[in-house]
């Protein structure tokens, strides 16, 4: 365990490692393909638009969220790439690399609220534990 011999933040630390083994090996995978930095630095935030379904209701903004930050929704675009080609792996891997980056700074699937996350609380919320 760790020094806060806690089992829950030895989870959250375990999670957030996992977010940067994700967004280091999506990096990886990118140089790999040799595609363009410019259209990584362009759309590496883009999953982020997903966070505007909260001007509606925090239910279809969490759902939002959650479904564009979730690795399933890369995984089927790197498929994709079977049949499309190299450009679908390309933005597969921005999208797990962004999702890696978030779960790495503790950006998890909302629960709740935007605060409450998968891998506790964040903003506001965090800052009052």
């Amino acid at each position: 365990m760790t020094a806060t011999n806690h089992p829950a933040a030895d989870a959250i630390l375990l999670q957030r490692l996992e977010g940067l083994a994700a967004l280091v090996l999506a990096v990886a995978a990118y140089i790999w393909l040799g595609q363009s930095w410019w259209v990584f630095a362009l759309l590496f935030l883009v999953p982020d638009i997903t966070m505007l379904a909260y001007l509606r209701s925090a239910r279809l903004g969490a759902l939002s969220y959650n479904l564009g930050h979730t690795y399933a929704a890369p995984a089927l675009l790197a498929l994709a790439g079977l049949a499309v080609g190299p450009l679908a792996y390309g933005l597969a891997a921005i999208w797990v690399a962004h999702i890696g980056f978030d779960r790495l700074l503790g950006y998890g699937l909302k629960l709740d609220s935007f605060e409450a996350t998968h891998l506790g609380p964040i903003g506001k919320a965090g800052r009052s534990r």
